[in-house]
């Protein structure tokens, strides 16, 4: 047999082979190598095992990273399940991503709703930012594809900006979705305060990673970057992992 056929074979065989369930030892040894490596600042969220045998997933925050049954190698990067074609880094960061994202709660968004909802995305937007812009001028499309879009905040100039003050007035105002609708064509809007959830959707920004708007959430926790127009944003949602 060749050696490509004989890695081949043992890819397809290790990716068939299933997840592989090792004892308190093994973990036990994975929490001591962690707590070794950060000087015990840093407490894993979870510790199982993965689904390549002698490998464990350690949860930190919302990195997933695999260290080995005996604590001694770490490996930072994602776990194709070949045969399935899944990626089971890529899956487990979008549970933890639509987590954090539910801590936050829809009623601290300003959202947009059909009257028959098919489908729900969270997106991190900017007032200023053009394609946050474009995005909003076709909300109509989106509703009418039946898909209900909830905005978090992502101020990018930063607390204190001009652009912060605008977005909190705009979570202030008594009507919050007419306000951002104007905001976002450029129309002025009176600046109010109140106590709102600006800050906390700043918080989840660097909790989630996120690094441009606007950066799209789908139901399951899936990321979508920038703007995606209702058709192809229908397609994605509906596509099977």
């Amino acid at each position: 047999m060749k050696r490509s056929h004989i890695v081949l074979a043992l890819i397809w065989a290790t990716a068939a082979a299933g997840p592989a369930y090792a004892d308190e030892a093994g973990a036990a040894a994975v929490r001591a190598a962690i707590e070794k490596m950060t000087g015990g600042s840093v407490e894993p969220d979870s510790v199982r095992p993965a689904a390549l045998h002698g490998l464990y997933e350690v949860v930190l925050g919302t990195q997933v990273v695999y260290v080995s049954a005996d604590g001694r190698y770490l490996l930072s990067g994602d776990l194709i399940d070949v045969a399935q074609r899944r990626n089971l880094s890529e899956e487990r960061r979008s549970l933890i991503y639509k987590a954090a994202i539910d801590r936050v709660g829809e009623e601290t968004m300003i959202v947009y709703a059909p009257e028959r909802v098919k489908h729900t995305v969270t997106i991190f937007t900017d007032i200023d930012c053009p394609y946050c812009r474009k995005l909003h001028n076709e909300m109509k499309s989106y509703n009418d594809a039946g898909i209900k879009v909830r905005y978090l905040a992502f101020p990018r100039s930063g607390i204190g900006s001009e652009s912060y003050r605008k977005t909190v007035s705009v979570w202030c105002a008594k009507d919050p979705a007419a306000a951002m609708t104007r905001a976002k064509a450029g129309q002025k809007v009176e600046e109010r305060s109140c106590d709102n959830p600006v800050r906390r959707h700043l918080e989840l920004v660097k909790e989630l990673g996120v690094n441009a708007t606007p950066t799209i959430f789908l139901e399951d926790g899936r990321r979508v970057p920038g703007y995606v127009p209702a058709q192809r944003l229908t397609e994605i949602l509906e596509q099977k992992r």
